[in-house]
């Protein structure tokens, strides 16, 4: 038995609508968190490559401490508690940035909690619901499920950059973040309306210790040679990445001389094909299979990123390079993200999809902060041309080690129950 591709049954379950609803109003607005705390900080603070170096890692980094204490606690509780209390958290923590600038006394310091703050709630978020998608829809809905939600994650990659920056530009980056902080709340209260009952596993005999969790999710992934390749990958790529990140907003705007609603429309142009990777992501996997779809969608992706260094010229070729990166890199990623999601969720038994998720948080959190620091320290030596044209190369081995594993022959998602190691729920 296999795993069929998207039918269109989720229209009708009312649980998934509301989630759905959920993530497609904070998805619009995480993008103008996501361009507004850089963007206040070089704008506003008038930050140097360190310090958005510094921030880089700051948002990224507690996906490493969240994910030591995140795992067991949410295969042991309520996912969809969870996911709405740190939505509030979210609300909360971003309204202090509007106040502060309200008052004249906004500092990298504040930008530099903030962000800590909005990216331990955000995987603690992000690790819930993955966890959580499993317990709301049947297996063979999942990939139907997974598609959905990309479809309007990519909807915002869109239209968000582009009201980023527009609303940057007329209210001042520190206030259209305010605007965030509502949506917050939005999806806190539809996630409050889902009725679906939540199958919540029962307590350890023996009680379990951070490691233990780690090593149960490390056992899960590692031991599989289907899944193991997309651990590798979830590790090395933030390395890398994290270092593109950390210098994408300051190379455009200050050497490559964007405005903010330039940029903001750039970056939309990536929403635009991470909306075409949620229709070609079916298409590949069944001309080419899921492994093959993953791997090759990942590994074209990473190459697209060196039309970003490459910028030069006049304007309009600066922003044409920018626009060719994030189109294919977004709509290949997309395309490889979402059979990689649900191979994940499909063979990982449900009871320690927490655990397995908050792994591969630690993994990539960790490589994205030593990325970001590196990003920080070589953009102010090398400047961000270089220091791009260096994170791009490791991009682009990432996805190379998988092609040799036994995940380039999957053609379709195993349905049934789950093939892992028979490995304990605690130790």
């Amino acid at each position: 038995m296999r795993i069929s591709l998207p039918s269109g049954a989720l229209w009708q379950h009312a649980g998934f609508m509301r989630l759905w609803a959920a993530q497609t109003v904070s998805a619009f607005g995480a993008r103008i968190t996501r361009e507004g705390l850089a963007l206040a900080s070089v704008l506003t603070i008038d930050a140097k490559p360190f310090q958005l170096g510094i921030l880089a890692a700051l948002i990224t980094g507690p996906s490493v401490i969240v994910g030591f204490f995140a795992g067991g606690f949410i295969d042991r509780s309520s996912k969809r508690s969870i996911m709405i209390a740190a939505d509030l958290l979210r609300m909360v923590v971003l309204m202090t940035v509007p106040v502060a600038a309200w008052f004249h006394l906004l500092r990298m310091e504040q930008l530099y909690v903030v962000g800590a703050l909005m990216g331990g709630a955000s995987v603690l978020f992000d690790i819930a619901d993955h966890a959580y998608l499993p317990h709301l829809v049947e297996r063979e809905n999942l990939l139907e499920g997974n598609t959905k939600l990309s479809t309007t994650d990519s909807l915002a990659e869109v239209g968000g950059p582009a009201l980023a920056g527009i609303l940057i530009q007329t209210l001042t980056a520190p206030f259209a973040i305010a605007i965030n902080a509502a949506t917050y709340l939005v999806s806190a209260i539809f996630l409050g309306l889902i009725a679906t009952a939540e199958h919540i596993s029962e307590l350890p005999k023996k009680r379990p210790t951070l490691l233990s969790d780690l090593r149960v999710g490390y056992q899960v992934m590692a031991h599989n040679a289907l899944l193991r390749p997309l651990l590798v990958m979830a590790v090395a790529s933030p390395l890398f990445g994290g270092t593109f990140s950390a210098l994408y907003v300051i190379f455009a705007i200050r050497t490559l001389g964007l405005s903010p609603a330039l940029m903001g429309i750039t970056v939309g142009v990536g929403g635009i094909g991470s909306l075409a990777g949620t229709v070609l992501s079916p298409l590949l996997v069944r001309r080419l299979g899921v492994g093959r779809t993953i791997l090759l969608g990942f590994l074209i992706s990473a190459i697209s990123a060196v039309f970003v260094p490459l910028a030069s010229g006049p304007l309009w070729l600066k922003v044409a390079s920018l626009m060719v990166a994030q189109f294919v890199g977004d709509s290949l990623a997309v395309a490889a993200l979402i059979p990689a999601a649900s191979l994940r969720q499909s063979i990982v038994p449900r009871a320690k999809l927490g655990r397995t998720a908050a792994l591969m948080s630690v993994g990539a959190g960790g490589s994205a902060v030593v990325g970001a620091l590196i990003g920080g320290l070589l953009g102010s030596t090398l400047g961000p041309r270089s220091a791009l044209f260096a994170a791009v190369s490791g991009l682009v081995a990432a996805p190379l080690t998988g092609f040799a594993s036994p995940l380039w022959h999957l053609r379709e998602i195993p349905a049934g129950e789950p093939k892992t190691p028979d490995v304990p729920l605690e130790e």
